[in-house]
Formats: structure tokens, C-alpha cells, sequence
């Protein structure tokens, strides 16, 4: 294969493993077929609600309108019109995709944009424009008569709600079928379902200085590779790898679980992990952390998620003046475990498989602790 120029300058060499549209290795999105999953843990019903009753529950908060990974309201006036007349109309509308969380709140997966607008139509934040309606354009909520406020309040919604205890990587599934906007990434959906503490941990750690860096500000925020990235670290640090279970879907999303519950304290110690972690692994590899590299390299390789993982957790709780002052020793360990066949296949191909996750961080653990000793806790 032949190598690849980058807009900022550096070559970078293709690797086996990449994900596609990502300048990230180490990564497996393969998942089974819809045939694996129980038919009866497919938990999916059917509500009708009226507008009315739907704008009661946005006030309330127990439908959620604004989770990170949803696009801003992007609808222009006179689709969103159109919307409105369509109801007045009596025209029947598309159906409602929901997600329910653990505390029974509704995460909005399809018609966001369609709930926003009936929203902003009866919070008067919305006038109508339609020229061809002189009943109608420029016609506020409060302007139209009761007969027609009534229609609109009154109009039934289908929603089908997807049951929290759908199995992750199924309801990871269903979001990416129903949803009729940009498709999304695994990270945004997580970041919709598990809303709390957790999501805004990442948000913040992604944007520390010393993760820029460290990662050399390459992994897609809109994506939200970045924050999929301290997830990882966060779920293999908390959790350890033998919770581990062959599904990274449904390893992430325990994390989440797992952090929205924890004490600010708690989280205080995780985030001074991932600092300190990310910090030596830039004094020891500088511009080419987490990248698959030999000694006097000049090609910076692409970020391998497989890598960070192990890299990320073992140098989290070494102080800084200690690995500096073993630094050679460590990067010739680390040199050798690149070299190593096994490793690198461990991080490269398949890198999902249960077995292949034990690999790596066995070697990693092994090859660190040789030369700093045992962890410091």
C-alpha cells in the first residue's frame, strides 16, 4: 500500500485493522446478525400520546430533547409550517422512535426534529409561514382559533419506546435502522442513553489540554471518537478486563452506568488517572504515543485504540518522576513488545475477541511491571 500525505504535513502509513473513515487502528465495529438476539428480549411498544401530552413531558424532563450527539435544530421555517398544517390537516404523521433509560426517562431516537417543532409552535416560539394559507401564515399559536388550537393539542402521536432492558448492542442496533437523520456513531447514542455524570466526564477529559496532545488532537470530535477513546480508558480502568466479555458495546455502556453513580470524588481520582497516564505516556513516546512505532521512527503512525487501552491503564498510576527516571528501559520494553508477533496481532486483528483483549493487556502488565515494579495504589 502506498503511503498517505496528510493536510497537516505528516505520512502516514495504512495499516491493516482501520476503521473505516477513521485515522484510528485497533478498532472492531463487526457485530452478529440480528439472528443472535432472543426474540423476546426485542422489547419494543407501542404508546399513543397527544402533542399536548407530549409537550407536559419535555417540560418535565422526562423526554429527552437535547443530548449531545443530536444536531442542532436545523429545521427551516417553512418545513416546520408545513409540519404544523399537515396536523391541522388531520394528514397522518411518521412514527416516534424512544429509547427508555434505567430512571424511565425518554431518549429521543427518531423525530427530534418533528417534536422540537410542535414544541416551539405551542411555546409561541414558532410563526407559521405559509403564503398559500392566508388563514394560516404568519399566524402564531395563540392566533389561530380554539377550534384549531384543539386539533393540534388533541392530535395522537404513535411512539414506539425501546425497553431498557433491550440488550445493548441490540438497541445500539435499532437506533442505527429507525434513525432518519445523519447516521450516528456508536459514542453519540451511548452519549444520548447514559446522559449524567458519566457523558460530561468525557466531554471534559476529551478537551484537556494534555489529551490534545497526547493524541495529537487527531480523533474526530464530531464523531466523538474522542470521547469513545476515555471511555475505554475509563471502562478498563473502573471495570478491569475480566469484566470483559466480548462486547465492547455492552463493556462501555456498564462503564457508563457504573460512573453515573460514582462520588465526585471518585471521579476527581479517575480523571488524575487518565492525566497522569496521558502525561508519561507522552514523556516516554512524545508525538508518537499510542501509535505503532520502532526507535527513531520518523512516520507517525495512526492512533490504535487497542494500544491506548493497555498503554492508557498501565502507566495510570506511576508517578511522573519515577517513569521518567526508568523512561529507556520502558521504551525499549515497549519497542519489544511491538516487535512481538503476538502482541501485534492482539491489537491489530480482532482486537474484540475476549482472548485477544487478555493478550494485550497480559503482555502490556508483564512487560511494565518488569521494569517499574508493581503499581503504585
Amino acid at each position: 500500500m502506498s503511503e498517505l500525505q496528510r493536510s497537516d504535513g505528516i505520512v502516514i502509513q495504512p495499516q491493516s485493522g482501520l476503521s473505516n473513515g477513521d485515522d484510528v487502528e485497533g478498532l472492531d465495529r463487526s457485530s452478529g446478525s440480528w439472528g443472535d438476539y432472543p426474540l423476546d428480549d426485542l422489547l419494543i411498544r407501542q404508546e399513543n400520546r397527544t402533542i399536548h401530552n407530549v409537550i407536559r413531558r419535555i417540560d418535565q424532563s422526562t423526554y429527552v430533547m437535547d443530548p449531545d450527539f443530536q444536531r442542532d435544530f436545523n429545521w427551516p421555517i417553512d418545513k416546520q409550517s408545513k409540519l404544523i398544517e399537515s396536523v391541522i390537516l388531520r394528514i397522518p404523521l411518521p412514527v416516534f422512535y424512544m429509547a427508555e433509560d434505567e430512571e424511565g426517562r425518554m431518549v429521543v431516537v427518531d423525530g427530534l426534529q418533528r417534536l422540537s417543532t410542535f414544541w416551539r409552535f405551542i411555546k409561541e416560539e414558532l410563526k407559521l409561514k405559509l403564503p398559500d394559507r392566508r388563514e394560516l401564515d404568519g399566524r402564531l399559536f395563540s392566533d389561530l382559533p380554539s377550534k384549531m388550537q384543539n386539533r393540534i393539542e388533541d392530535c395522537s402521536l404513535i411512539f414506539y419506546i425501546i425497553d431498557s432492558k433491550v440488550p445493548e448492542r441490540a438497541r445500539l442496533d435499532i437506533f442505527e435502522r429507525v434513525n432518519g437523520g445523519v447516521p450516528l456513531t456508536r459514542q453519540q447514542m451511548r452519549n444520548c442513553l447514559y446522559l449524567g455524570e458519566a457523558t460530561r466526564f468525557l466531554k471534559r477529559e476529551s478537551k484537556s489540554g494534555v489529551f490534545l496532545e497526547a493524541t495529537g488532537n487527531s480523533l474526530n470530535r464530531q464523531t466523538m471518537r474522542d470521547r469513545e477513546f476515555v471511555n475505554r480508558f475509563c471502562a478498563f480502568q473502573l471495570l478491569g478486563i475480566n469484566e470483559y466479555r466480548g462486547d465492547m458495546d455492552d463493556f462501555l455502556a456498564r462503564c457508563l452506568r457504573h460512573m453515573n453513580k460514582l462520588e465526585p470524588d471518585a471521579l476527581s481520582e479517575l480523571s488524575a488517572d487518565l492525566r497522569r497516564a496521558l502525561g508519561n505516556n507522552l514523556l516516554l513516546f512524545e508525538r508518537h504515543a499510542f501509535r505503532k512505532h520502532q526507535p527513531y521512527q520518523t512516520m507517525r503512525s495512526v492512533l490504535n485504540a487497542s494500544l491506548w487501552d493497555v498503554m492508557i491503564t498501565g502507566l495510570s498510576r506511576y508517578e511522573e518522576q519515577h517513569v521518567l527516571a526508568c523512561a529507556e528501559s520502558v521504551r525499549q520494553s515497549v519497542y519489544s513488545l511491538l516487535a512481538d508477533d503476538e502482541f501485534n496481532t492482539a491489537i491489530t486483528y480482532g482486537p474484540n475477541d475476549t482472548s485477544k483483549v487478555k493478550t494485550r493487556f497480559n503482555m502490556a502488565r508483564k512487560a511494565l511491571r518488569e521494569v517499574l515494579g508493581d503499581i503504585k495504589n
